[in-house]
């Protein structure tokens, strides 16, 4: 009987415990609860491991891409010059190069030697790389206030790029002749604006590819026009009667025709607009012609340009002794 009373009081007691920690549970859910500091956190911390996965993942790729060595490779070449907005150009153009494998970068700067500003960015853009230099001379160059068409810009710097390589290409042997063959050379502007699948699509260039480029000479686009396959026309508003009527960002051209054709070259004289097709009158004819982008119907590149900065506050501060520090690279 003493036995039945201390199970009951003990069944009791554990009730009880238990149903007031029901009750006191019952009454913190209505209690308003202050966890915006904990929820941050949160936040913060979710936010940060999103970032190291991002930065783990773009390590990823870009040691896989490194890793892709049975490829054509893609020579481009980058005419460059001095200006206030040139350090900004072609670190954007590299980190654009850094995610296309097997490629190799002819820096050639308007200059009389190498600059500092360039040499340093380039040895630490993690590009392979080649850095010349060709001073354009004094009477071809635009003069303050010229218009940027009226005269040809570049044209020595690409030229001496396209010596550089039938140098190296003279002296190769073996293998490494072999893989030359198969090369594509592609003439990038640093203020161009590219898409990685366009050097996918133009590392299977036999003699010259072509494709559309975007927001050129006043219009939304220019491009060769396609029929069965073959380029028949370009749709450009500017003189269509041009041998190639076509932008300097809408081509390129296989290594082995640039090294069998050595008269091939830009001519620096050529008139407004035809300085393509002072180069690629020595290489192909129009039925040579491959369309790549989905048969010249896709813009994967666009003839952005940076505006030129405005400088009076600067210029302003500097009359003042004030002027922003000169050590300080832009």
């Amino acid at each position: 009987m003493r036995m039945r009373l201390k199970l009951k009081t003990v069944f009791v007691l554990y009730f009880m415990v238990s149903l007031l920690g029901l009750i006191y549970a019952l009454m913190q859910l209505g209690q308003r609860c202050d966890c915006r500091g904990h929820a941050m956190s949160k936040d913060q911390q979710i936010s940060q491991l999103r970032g190291e996965l991002q930065k783990l993942q773009e390590h990823i790729k870009t040691s896989e891409l490194s890793k892709k060595t049975d490829v054509p490779k893609i020579y481009v070449i980058t005419p460059t010059y001095a200006r206030l907005v040139q350090k900004a150009e072609l670190t954007r153009l590299s980190h654009t190069f850094l995610h296309v494998p097997q490629l190799h970068w002819i820096v050639v700067e308007d200059a009389p030697q190498p600059t500092p500003l360039v040499t340093d960015f380039l040895a630490a853009s993690g590009l392979t790389y080649a850095h010349l230099h060709k001073l354009t001379p004094k009477d071809r160059k635009l003069q303050e206030g010229d218009p940027s068409w009226l005269k040809p810009r570049g044209a020595e710097q690409r030229n001496e790029g396209l010596r550089w390589l039938r140098e190296m290409g003279a002296a190769a042997e073996g293998k490494e002749a072999a893989a030359l063959e198969e090369a594509v050379v592609y003439f990038a502007d640093d203020d161009n604006t590219y898409s990685l699948q366009l050097f996918e699509e133009i590392r299977y260039t036999y003699r010259v590819s072509v494709w559309p480029v975007g927001l050129v000479g006043g219009m939304k686009f220019e491009r060769p026009v396609v029929e069965d396959g073959k380029v028949v026309r370009f749709h450009t508003g500017w003189h269509p009667n041009r041998p190639f009527p076509i932008d300097m960002a809408g081509f390129a051209v296989s290594l082995r025709l640039i090294l069998t054709n050595p008269q091939a070259r830009f001519d620096g004289d050529a008139q407004m607009g035809f300085l393509e097709s002072s180069f690629l009158q020595h290489l192909v004819t129009m039925d040579d012609l491959e369309p790549k982008a989905d048969l010249c119907t896709k813009v994967l590149v666009w003839h952005t340009r940076t505006e030129k900065p405005k400088m009076k506050r600067e210029d302003t501060l500097q009359k003042q002794g004030l002027g922003s520090d000169p050590d300080v690279e832009v």
